[in-house]
């Protein structure tokens, strides 16, 4: 199963486009490579509340993502309002992927536990924030991508809650 899978960079500077989006270039390829997902839709927009809100809302109803990964805006600074974007969009809470993406970074780094990154559904469409750095983007999402294609196929129908469990 090939994965559809938008990317929602939160970054002030790179949507003026004054900085390169590296840590989008770090889930592209986590993505193709371990998930065999395909990028249908990538986009900058500026940390505000409403073009996050905006970006997933188009991302989930009208593309159709399957998978939503943000990247940026999950820290305590005035300007990181990611999390309260993708609270005012999901349906339903799936907190396990954000806990699991702390836990992991909290073996690397102290400093995890600034993260405010928050994950969700919306309609059919799981959406996951990561930090802003390519290197913090590589742990988070290596934390959990081997459990993504089992929920997105229990999102989907594809398969049932427990899958192959007895």
């Amino acid at each position: 199963m090939r994965w559809k899978v938008a990317i929602l960079t939160a970054s002030d500077r790179g949507s003026r486009g004054e900085r390169e989006d590296t840590s989008a270039q770090v889930i592209r390829e986590l993505i193709e490579e371990e998930m065999n997902g395909e990028i249908i839709e990538y986009r900058v927009v500026p940390d505000e509340k409403d073009e996050i809100m905006a970006a997933l809302i188009e991302m989930t109803d009208y593309f159709r993502a399957n998978l939503i990964l943000t990247t940026g805006g999950t820290g305590l600074a005035v300007r990181d309002v990611t999390p309260e974007a993708t609270l005012s969009v999901i349906d339903r809470h799936a907190p396990g992927f954000a806990e699991a993406m702390r836990m992991y970074s909290l073996q690397k780094t102290p400093r995890a536990m600034l993260s405010r990154a928050v994950s969700g559904i919306r309609g059919k469409t799981l959406i996951l924030n990561l930090p802003g750095s390519p290197k913090g983007v590589s742990e988070n999402l290596s934390a959990v991508i081997d459990q993504l294609p089992h929920a997105l196929a229990i999102l989907t129908g594809r398969e049932g809650d427990h899958g192959d469990e007895a």
